[in-house]
């Protein structure tokens, strides 16, 4: 059976650029943590409050947006998806002018709820795009290029926003008169607001080109209420342990990669700009991985890869804590992770939303809500950093992965004894 229909090519191509667009910002917003925590001499802790800022936003905006193309259809969230995106970039600009943390936070939040809105509309879009047998794979398939944004956000925060950064530390800038201050921070926000304020032109001129092109409306037949969706929903136990799943996959994967400049910076000794590179060979391995697994799965269950894959990440991020100060083999290990963590998202997603039916928009919505995790799980490896260093606080990971095998251990058993 074929996996993408002919009358969905173009369609299915349109669709997975948002892929690649919400890993560009989602990169970039990591890549945030080390440039604030150099610019304005920030704790780990104060700098994770960019990912509660970012992943809080997918919170709140999820069910509306669901409600919004149960109204409509998935093209208008789309739309307004990217609109919101764009507009977030945007109001980078003004918290610029300001030197506000919490303007950029806020413009962050906006950001970030437009990202949702395409994630809530995007990944149920992928999978109505054909027969349900092939629609897990097709969403892997289209969250490969994910992995390729996120590569191409390290990239433009390398180059355009660290490489910016200047090298004075905390001490040197509490040395410094006000003015030479200021200077020094005016300059380094303007870097991370032009490379946003790119990113936002861009979505403008791709939000034309969807509205301009044909696509499948994608419209709601389900004539439930939603209070109807949610009780259904409810008493699946698949559905129900996958956000579950999902919630701390998303604190495990963000804090893991969160973290990891600060790491490589620890372990190594070099400046954020050449840390960044590691990071970008991270998202490399996780992009090849994405490919990998979605190849496996012609011959392998998505359950059964996805145990194999926690095991993996969960072996690795407690060899992190194990190998603090070993230098090259600490970042090796680490790196590892992203590996084993590229497989997780689109499986678990799809995985839970397997044979929900109707009840698929809201569902998708209940998923992309789970991406709280992030803002929740984030902030408390933030504090166990501060605590007690940032190799210990991959520790927060592994409690993380433990939950994800449970998961994949349940589908498993369910898919053999189906058999």
């Amino acid at each position: 059976m074929k996996t993408i229909e002919k009358k969905y090519l173009l369609p299915f191509c349109l669709i997975t650029s948002l892929f690649f667009l919400w890993g560009l910002a989602n990169q970039m917003t990591d890549t945030l943590l080390s440039a604030f925590k150099r610019i304005m001499s920030m704790s780990d802790t104060q700098t994770s409050l960019i990912q509660t800022a970012f992943y809080g936003a997918y919170f709140c905006f999820a069910l509306p947006a669901a409600l919004f193309i149960r109204r409509f259809n998935y093209k208008s969230g789309v739309l307004f998806g990217l609109l919101l995106y764009s507009a977030g970039a945007m109001l980078f600009f003004p918290a610029s002018k300001v030197m506000s943390y919490t303007f950029y936070l806020v413009a962050i939040y906006v950001l970030a709820g437009g990202c949702a809105i395409l994630e809530t509309s995007a990944n149920p879009y992928i999978l109505s795009m054909g027969s349900a047998e092939t629609a897990t794979r097709r969403l892997n398939i289209a969250q490969s290029f994910n992995p390729i944004g996120c590569i191409t956000g390290i990239l433009l925060s390398q180059f355009f926003i660290l490489s910016e950064l200047n090298t004075a530390t905390a001490e040197d800038r509490t040395a410094m008169s006000e003015a030479d201050l200021l200077a020094v921070q005016q300059h380094e926000l303007d870097a991370v607001t032009g490379t946003y304020m790119m990113v936002g032109f861009v979505l403008l001129a791709i939000l034309v080109l969807i509205f301009l092109s044909k696509m499948p409306q994608g419209g709601d037949d389900s004539k439930d209420s939603v209070e109807d969706g949610f009780s259904r929903l409810l008493k699946n136990k698949r559905y129900t342990y996958g956000v579950l799943a999902l919630f701390f996959y998303e604190g495990a994967q963000v804090g893991v990669w969160s973290f990891t400049i600060r790491l490589v910076m620890n372990e190594l000794g070099v400046a954020e700009a050449n840390a960044a590179t590691y990071y970008l060979i991270s998202t490399i391995c996780f992009c090849a991985a994405r490919f990998l697994f979605t190849w496996l799965m012609k011959w392998y269950r998505p359950s059964k890869l996805l145990m194999w894959a926690a095991v993996g990440a969960l072996i690795l991020s407690l060899g992190v804590v194990l190998t603090s100060g070993a230098g090259m083999l600490c970042i090796t290990v680490l790196i590892g992770i992203s590996f084993f963590m590229s497989l997780m998202f689109p499986t678990i997603y799809g995985l839970a939303l397997e044979n929900v039916g109707s009840d698929s928009k809201i569902g998708a919505s209940g998923l992309i809500m789970a991406i709280l995790g992030a803002a929740l799980i984030t902030p408390v490896q933030g504090m166990v950093s501060d605590a007690s260093g940032i190799n210990i606080s991959y520790l927060v990971p592994v409690v993380c992965f433990v939950i994800v095998l449970f998961y994949a251990r349940y589908v498993e058993k369910l898919k053999v004894k189906a058999e």
